[in-house]
């Protein structure tokens, strides 16, 4: 099977940054998708175009692609096809993260420690989902004025970055302590808002390169169903406080 190369098909050399990469990607996307350019029929080159961007977008996968590249004349002398790297799931990521999770819940039940946990871990991973949750609305009300625009589509990037940093801090402050037991429910809820919120910022951000409304849809999905899990965990801690 030849590999297909996705520095070819995005415009792009080897060497290029990951600005210029993404830059050539939505210039190539704009290009070619319908609602920009109706009069022409760009749905197979949209698909190409998605699939080189899913590995050089991602630079973990880029490197590995990379190698790939450097070793494929090597190999194809000793009869070997090179392949690209498989995408695992995201359930399957998800499901492995909560084995994980679970196997590491240690410690005492007491006041003291429930009290720590609070004070420690809930509500300040609460404060962060709050930052990155309730803006949407308005950064999405923005952007409907028009989806092409770079100005409002730059706007809206800046979100997602900010909201990927918070995330980070909130992903980092969850794993800082264990929960008590008693405190099972809301740190369950917490670690699927937190997954949720994850896929949710990944989906969004695939809109603004690739202008396909169904990742907006399914971005804007992921965080209400977010929204709806720091409900259960908020009324969950109340119960315990």
């Amino acid at each position: 099977m030849q590999q297909q190369d996705h520095y070819k098909t995005l415009d792009v050399h080897q060497t290029a940054t990951q600005a210029e990469i993404k830059q050539s990607y939505r210039r190539l996307v704009k290009q070619f998708h319908p609602d920009h350019n109706p009069e022409l029929d760009g749905h197979d080159q949209i698909a190409t175009i998605n699939a080189a961007y899913e590995v050089l977008g991602d630079p973990q996968r880029r490197r590995t692609y990379d190698q790939q590249l450097h070793d494929a004349e090597r190999l194809k002398a000793a009869g070997f096809d090179v392949y690209e790297e498989s995408t695992s799931s995201r359930q399957q990521r998800t499901a492995e993260a909560q084995r994980r999770y679970q196997q590491r819940q240690t410690g005492q039940d007491d006041d003291e420690q429930i009290k720590q946990w609070l004070n420690r871990v809930y509500q300040p991973v609460n404060r962060l989902l709050s930052k990155i949750l309730n803006p949407l609305k308005e950064q999405l009300d923005d952007l409907a004025y028009d989806p092409f625009d770079d100005e409002l589509l730059e706007a809206f990037q800046a979100y997602l970055d900010e909201s990927r940093e918070l995330l980070h801090k909130a992903q980092t402050t969850f794993k800082s302590m264990s929960n008590p037991p008693s405190t099972a429910k809301v740190a369950a809820d917490l670690f699927y808002c937190l997954s949720q919120v994850g896929d949710g910022i990944d989906e969004l951000e695939r809109f603004v390169t690739s202008y396909n409304e169904q990742y907006l849809h399914t971005g804007k999905e992921l965080f209400r169903i977010a929204k709806g899990l720091k409900r259960e965990a908020q009324a969950a801690a109340k119960r315990i406080g």
